[in-house]
């Protein structure tokens, strides 16, 4: 087991939250944390109200980095608390074929 987390900070991210833009304007958009939790708990102290900076694992074929720090907003999907009434969908008649 690796003794490093390293992330790559994406664009969504610098969009979302001026704390990690201006990080990777000093430092660049890579950044290596002791373990995934103190990289976790850096994307959460950079997340600004209402949006959400957050680690995602890198895609198995991305061997440069272990994870992603990504942005955007987090919420529940939206759902229509009264869906109304759904109409059963119409069976068609087939006949049997012709002997």
């Amino acid at each position: 087991m690796s003794d490093r987390y390293e992330v790559e900070v994406k664009a969504s991210a610098r969009k979302v939250s001026p704390g990690a833009g201006q990080w990777v304007r000093e430092h660049g958009n890579r950044r290596t944390f002791s373990s995934k939790a103190l990289a976790k708990q850096w994307a959460r102290t950079m997340s600004p109200p209402g949006r959400t900076v957050w680690v995602q694992d890198a895609v198995p074929w991305d061997d440069s980095v272990d994870g992603y720090v990504v942005g955007g907003r987090r919420t529940a999907p939206r759902r229509d608390p009264d869906p109304g009434d759904q109409e059963p969908l119409p069976v068609e008649q087939r006949s049997s074929p012709e002997p």
